[in-house]
């Protein structure tokens, strides 16, 4: 069966968010970037301050330099958030199989969905039009047999906003066009390719032997060489539905001191260690993700070496993968802490003590700390380090 792949592309997404609540900055060159620092990176920006020489990277005082009129907005996560929500849910009527690439990007597989919603041609205009009704938000979209050539579609769609590349032609479709919109080929490698090949479209990519593409992309050869024929078998892989528990918090300052941002671990894996323990669920994996002042985010995962729903034996692992992974010298802005993959509860009792005397202690310790929190408030009691 031929594969109908849809890609919606709402151009600098939080930019489009911000104007639907703040309408005066329609028509204005606007940019998102931390704010108070000249020498912040611009995270975003509209299509008005891209006509005036911006682009995203650009060192925040040059911007302005550039372009005095330019608007500067700080990331709001949470605003940005809860329109992928609303975005989410319109998506979701249409197809199971959705794929959300990031924020304001979404693929859709509607491949035998022909009955219920006609061609996938017009049912991308459906789903353009609900959207410009519902959230006054304007998005591209390309149509095609696979995510890759759809992507490309809505990022070079006329304003008539919707794209339909037709079956078989997805290799002359993207012949014509620069290398640089083919995943996998950079910066470094577009130069390359230019400057040592004088290679600039991708047909011109197309037509290198098997030999030249390994001594420029090396493993990835194959891969790149079937992207510039217009082949791309990557399935849509629809959001995981795994049940997740987790704690995140906003500092209300900006934070680079271990000892501060280790409390503030703590008290996270504190938190979800209380759900984890009223609900009897143990993790087997968990996560950390925390962002920068400069919007700059880490993520990172690993697999519990203890079966446990403990604080103080699920605090020691991401601790150790915190400080590993906070190695710049810029303030922390915002931390996340989850936990995944439950096993259940143990049915066999253990004919052997499971835990050592100082174990037991401990584990007394939370649990009182806990009753003293369900009597009078979260805040009533807590550890020196989470202070």
């Amino acid at each position: 069966m031929l594969r109908h792949i849809i890609h919606l592309h709402i151009p600098a997404f939080s930019i489009a968010v911000a104007r639907v609540a703040q309408p005066e900055l329609r028509d204005r060159p606007v940019a998102v970037a931390p704010p108070h620092s000249e020498r912040a990176l611009i995270l975003s920006v509209s299509p008005e301050a891209r006509r005036e020489g911006i682009f995203k990277g650009m060192p925040l005082g040059k911007a302005m330099k550039f372009c005095p009129d330019l608007t500067v907005l700080p990331s709001n996560q949470d605003l940005t958030g809860k329109a992928c929500e609303v975005l989410a849910k319109l998506v979701v009527q249409y197809t199971p199989l959705w794929e959300p690439s990031r924020p304001g990007h979404i693929y859709l597989d509607v491949t035998g969905t022909d009955r219920l919603w006609g061609r996938a041609k017009d049912m991308a205009s459906r789903l353009r039009q609900e959207i410009k009704e519902h959230l006054c938000l304007s998005g591209m979209v390309g149509v095609a047999g696979n995510k890759m050539v759809s992507s490309i579609a809505s990022r070079i769609v006329s304003s008539e906003g919707v794209l339909d590349v037709d079956h078989g032609q997805e290799s002359s479709f993207i012949a014509p066009l620069k290398a640089s919109v083919l995943p996998g080929i950079g910066h470094v490698r577009r130069r390359i390719l230019l400057e040592e090949l004088n290679v600039s479209l991708v047909q011109e990519v197309a037509a290198l032997d098997m030999d030249t593409m390994k001594l420029v992309f090396g493993r990835q050869a194959y891969v790149i060489h079937q992207r510039a024929l217009g082949i791309d078998p990557t399935p849509v892989y629809p959001p995981r539905m795994e049940p997740t528990i987790a704690e995140e918090v906003t500092l209300a300052q900006d934070e680079n001191d271990d000892k501060k941002l280790l409390g503030v671990l703590y008290g996270l894996v504190e938190r979800c260690s209380y759900q984890l323990l009223s609900r009897a669920l143990f993790p087997r994996k968990a996560g950390l993700v925390f962002r920068y002042a400069d919007q700059e985010e880490i993520i990172r995962r690993i697999n519990l070496p203890h079966v446990s729903f403990w604080d103080f034996d699920l605090y020691a692992p991401l601790e150790r993968i915190f400080l590993r992974a906070c190695q710049r010298r810029v303030r922390v802005r915002f931390m996340k802490v989850w936990f995944q993959d439950f096993s259940p509860p143990f049915s066999q009792l253990s004919l052997f003590p499971a835990r050592s005397p100082v174990t037991e202690k401990k584990a007394l310790v939370t649990k009182a700390l806990n009753h003293i929190r369900e009597k009078y408030g979260d805040e009533a009691i807590k550890y020196g380090r989470t202070a």
